[in-house]
């Protein structure tokens, strides 16, 4: 079962801007030392920022799996499309956080990796909206509904 916070709009969308803008901080910091050739600090943020969408936004990923997706899905089958989307979405973020972490292992801070940091908060950006437009249609009402009675 997931928290209270998972299940309604407002609350877990302050979670999802919450880390998404961290995540932008991290990417404009990273950017910037990267863009003054400061290697070494770029190289840090870099790692700074995986450690950041593994624990912030990839976790959060995991919960919503574990716990919220499986209840729309008991709420509402037809939502099995939209959960598998939404599923891919965190399949995608986890890739692309892969494919950054591969490219650290070369020791070097990269427009490469600078392109992935950009990527991952365009597809949690969309992810959020598809995800809150879900909640909002078809979830959170429900919850309200039961604990009502």
């Amino acid at each position: 079962m997931s928290g209270p916070a998972l299940r309604h709009v407002d609350s877990h969308s302050s979670i999802h801007e919450a880390a998404l803008e961290e995540a932008r901080e991290l990417t404009e910091l990273f950017e910037r030392s990267l863009r003054k050739g400061e290697q070494d600090k770029a190289l840090e943020l870099a790692y700074v920022t995986v450690e950041h969408w593994e624990t912030r936004t990839l976790q959060h990923a995991l919960s919503e799996e574990e716990g919220l997706y499986v209840e729309a899905l008991e709420i509402k089958p037809e939502l099995a499309g939209v959960i598998f989307a939404l599923k891919r979405d965190h399949d995608l973020l986890r890739e692309i956080v892969h494919e950054i972490k591969e490219l650290l292992a070369t020791g070097k801070a990269t427009e490469e990796i600078l392109s992935r940091f950009q990527a991952l908060i365009v597809v949690d950006l969309l992810h959020n909206r598809d995800e809150m437009e879900m909640l909002e249609r078809h979830v959170e009402g429900h919850y309200d509904e039961q604990q009502a009675l």
